[in-house]
Parts: structure tokens; C-alpha cells; sequence
């Protein structure tokens, strides 16, 4: 039994990442550049997004967001409700999106109108991690509300990312937390191969340098 769990689970994997590298190809062929937003629930992804669209649309360039969640459009409506054009895709009971919905989702969005396109992923820092979506990055977001530990209790997530942002740090000190240990947890794990953004989505603190960090 045990190994015909592992079975399914590598069948899984391996599905979801030929699917993503159909959306790579897709997303390339239309000349959009896509990045999925990973992070907790409560971690600030959507006012990150809000705040980053904003900043690119001021630039000239076309934005999208896909607002990922078990069920609802709270986070759509606050993306629509800002002037960003967005795609709503709940995932009922699973945890994290999949190569396959948002697959599903970029049939419905005109991509020829799109240049940039932000993926927000399912409130959870262990899920997403194995499932790619076929973006041109990875990012997860924490915030300073979440604790200092973060980085050592969710390796795999950082790990399977391209850049980390540290969000609401301009709260930091009123929850006690010193971002420089996650700074440091962040470049010991990743060999300080990979960058870490201070941020406030709120304050507009650390804005510019995430979005020269995207390459955007």
C-alpha cells in the first residue's frame, strides 16, 4: 500500500509539472511574464499585489491577477475594486492552486492585453511548494505578525522560491519581532543565493526594490 501511495503522488507531481510547462509555453507565446505569490494566510499577498500592479500599470504595463482561494472573491473584488483586471479561482478543498486550474483560468483571460501577470496563491506555506504553475518566478511572502521562525519552520517554501519579501516590517517592533533573524535564517537556508525584500505593502516601504527584483 505504501508504495502505491508514493506511486500516485509522483503521478500527481509529474502531471501537474508537464501541465505547467504547457503554461510556460503559453505565457511565453504571448509574451507575458507571470509570477505566482505564495504565503499564509494574513501574510499581506493581495495588498502586495494591489500596491505592485499599481506601481507597473503607472509604468505602461498591461496587469492581470488570478486571486486564488478555497472559496470566495474577497481578494478578487479588493483587486478589481483598485482598477486591476482579475480572474477568480477557488480551489475548494484543496490547500494550494494547481498547474491544471490556472491552466484553465489563462483560457479565459485575453492574454495578447496582458504584460505581467500576478498569480495569487492559497493562503499556506507548505502545499504550493510542490506544485510549479509554470511562472517565470516564485515568490513567498511572510510578515512580521507571523513570528521570527518562519524561515526555519517552512524550509521547503523558500527553498522552492526565487525571492522572499518580509512583509509589515514597518510593524515590527510592536510585535516584538527582529526582522534581521529572519534575514538571517533566509541567507543561511538559501546560501544568500536568493534575495529578501523588506517590505510594507502598507507604507509603500521596499516597493521599487521587489519590483527590480522581479525583473519588471
Amino acid at each position: 500500500m505504501h508504495n502505491v501511495t508514493v506511486g500516485m503522488e509522483f503521478d500527481v507531481l509529474k502531471e501537474n509539472n508537464n501541465i505547467a510547462n504547457e503554461n510556460y509555453e503559453m505565457l511565453k507565446d504571448h509574451k507575458v511574464v507571470a509570477i505566482d505569490f505564495m504565503g499564509s494566510i494574513g501574510a499581506g499577498k493581495t495588498a502586495l499585489i494591489i500596491k505592485l500592479a499599481e506601481k507597473l500599470r503607472a509604468k505602461g504595463l498591461r496587469v492581470h491577477a488570478i486571486a486564488g482561494d478555497v472559496t470566495g472573491a474577497d481578494d478578487m473584488t479588493r483587486m478589481v475594486d483598485s482598477g486591476l483586471t482579475t480572474t477568480n479561482c477557488n480551489t475548494g478543498k484543496e490547500c494550494h492552486l494547481d498547474a491544471n486550474m490556472v491552466h484553465r483560468c489563462l483560457h479565459g483571460i485575453d492574454l495578447d492585453s496582458v504584460d505581467v501577470l500576478f498569480i495569487e496563491n492559497v493562503g499556506n506555506l507548505v502545499c504550493p511548494a510542490d506544485f510549479p504553475l509554470g511562472t517565470d518566478m516564485r515568490v513567498v511572502v511572510i510578515s512580521t505578525t507571523e513570528g521570527d521562525d518562519m524561515v526555519r519552520k517552512h524550509p521547503d517554501i523558500f527553498i522552492h522560491s526565487d525571492l522572499a519579501i518580509l512583509n509589515k516590517v514597518d510593524i515590527a517592533d510592536a510585535v516584538d519581532v527582529d526582522p534581521q533573524i529572519i534575514v538571517n535564517d533566509y541567507r543561511k537556508l538559501t546560501g544568500g543565493r536568493k534575495d529578501i525584500v523588506l517590505c510594507s505593502a502598507k507604507k509603500g516601504i521596499g516597493l521599487d526594490e521587489v519590483i527590480s527584483c522581479l525583473g519588471l
